[in-house]
């Protein structure tokens, strides 16, 4: 069907002398006319970074959007405005299909003032094609809200027989394409509907975030429970004071060949504790959504493409300086649709991770993400121990964020206490009133081990 789309586009470009854009509704690029010619006026920014980046910007679009394009049913002449980067103007065709716009054609204004450019004549033959461009559109539109139907059923369906048939019902709908090779890509969280139209993407589909088969953990409760599930925990804080010096100089600070610290990016070095009550900076609460993506893949070896096109759908921030609280991820790549719940578990567990440890990047692949992939598959909530639930309370931020400092850097007192920019006695202190709270030696390495996953853990939940 790109190939229809190309043709249309060209033959638009022939009959107006000019060459022409198509975009979806969504403003993002399915085709354009070639550029002939020296004229480089005939590649402005916005016709360029549309090409090059496959949509336009939020300023470029509300301008377009000012002229009534969604509800205009011939041509229409749009000024050009250096203030959104339209430094041209533009000309117009709505794409409508039975009264809805399916998306526009776009070219540039050759000449300014209301006769100048292509005659009613020509502009009345490309419209003609436009409307042919319409009806593509729609069916394709259809045919991709059946499909994303389909794989929203297999995403959400309960395990067992309605899985299977859900599966079923998506193999069916896909095609030859249901037993190729594929990558699932979660986009969390996902603030509209969805996009019109994903290049290389098999299906795609909105689902709840957290996902159905994410359980709810049970309630935190608060320090006056966590000290009681304390004093029941096994082990007294009597003592574990003095301890403090030994955790910060002993046998793992004195370890030949000790490996550099690495997570300069790590949120807990950059002043965001990992406790608290509210869970993980950025991660998506109960009523969003998360964008589904099936992705065709050509070589399992190759999913650089994938992770591209995830890059490309994360939400763009309000303002060029604003936060971008969206993360993807991407799972492993599979051939068939039998293990489409893993798939789907993989890329939302890399996304969940991708949100808790910034040094991931916004994109994380599952096969990157470390010791998340474990951590991500217990239940919301689980992730806590009765001895540790006390430091993830909101008043002891700045402990569990000693401790996981302290951690990270492998119980090295040195390397903690200059990621923490403070003085070793102040790290000793710390780290005294952390066992105090918990119960647990942090000369133990069962007791760290327990320790640095809570603290792991509650990013996630």
């Amino acid at each position: 069907m790109k190939g229809d789309y190309q043709d249309l586009v060209d033959e638009i470009s022939a009959l107006l002398g000019a060459p022409a854009t198509l975009e979806n509704r969504d403003f993002r690029l399915i085709a354009f006319g070639a550029h002939d010619g020296d004229d480089d006026a005939a590649m402005d920014p916005v016709r360029t970074r549309s090409i090059l980046t496959r949509q336009s910007t939020a300023a470029v679009r509300s301008w377009f959007e000012g002229f009534g394009i969604a509800r205009a049913t011939g041509p229409v002449r749009i000024p050009a405005a250096p203030d959104a980067g339209v430094v041209r103007g533009r000309l117009c065709l709505p794409v409508r299909y039975r009264g809805i716009v399916q998306g526009y054609v776009w070219l540039l204004d050759p000449e300014s003032g209301p006769d100048a450019g292509p005659g009613p004549a020509a502009l009345a033959a490309a419209m003609e094609v436009a409307e042919r461009v319409g009806v593509l559109l729609a069916e394709e539109a259809k045919a991709g809200a059946d499909l994303s139907r389909e794989f929203r059923a297999a995403l959400t369906a309960d395990r067992g027989w309605q899985r299977d048939m859900a599966l079923t019902a998506l193999r069916t709908a896909l095609g030859a394409d249901g037993d190729g090779l594929h990558a699932v890509v979660c986009v969390t969280p996902w603030p509209g509907e969805v996009p019109g139209s994903v290049p290389g993407a098999a299906a795609v589909c909105v689902v709840p975030w957290p996902w159905p088969g994410r359980a709810s953990g049970p309630d935190r409760g608060g320090p006056d429970r966590a000290g009681s599930d304390q004093a029941t925990s096994g082990r007294g804080a009597s003592g574990r004071a003095a301890s403090a010096g030994r955790a910060g100089s002993g046998r793992a600070a004195d370890h030949p060949g000790g490996r550099p610290d690495t997570r300069s990016g790590d949120r807990s070095a950059a002043g965001t504790g990992a406790g608290g009550s509210g869970g993980v900076d950025g991660d998506p609460g109960p009523g969003q959504a998360a964008l589904a993506v099936l992705v065709r893949l050509r070589s399992a070896d190759s999913v650089a493409p994938v992770e591209a096109l995830a890059s490309r759908l994360l939400p763009r921030p309000a303002t060029p300086t604003g936060p971008v609280a969206a993360t993807a991820g991407v799972a492993e790549p599979r051939r068939g649709l039998t293990t489409l719940g893993d798939a789907w578990a993989e890329a939302a567990a890399a996304a969940r991770a991708a949100s808790a440890q910034p040094r991931l990047g916004q994109v994380a692949r599952w096969s990157a993400i470390g010791p998340y992939r474990l951590l991500a598959s217990l239940a919301a909530g689980r992730g806590q121990d009765p001895s540790t639930r006390v430091l993830l309370d909101a008043t002891h931020r700045e402990l569990a964020r000693t401790a996981e400092v302290f951690l990270d850097c492998a119980g090295q007192a040195g390397r903690a206490a200059a990621a923490l920019g403070v003085h070793r006695q102040t790290l000793y202190y710390r780290l005294g009133r952390v066992e105090q709270l918990t119960g647990l030696d942090l000369d133990e390495g069962e007791d760290r081990l327990l320790l640095h996953m809570s603290l792991k853990a509650a990013r996630l939940d």
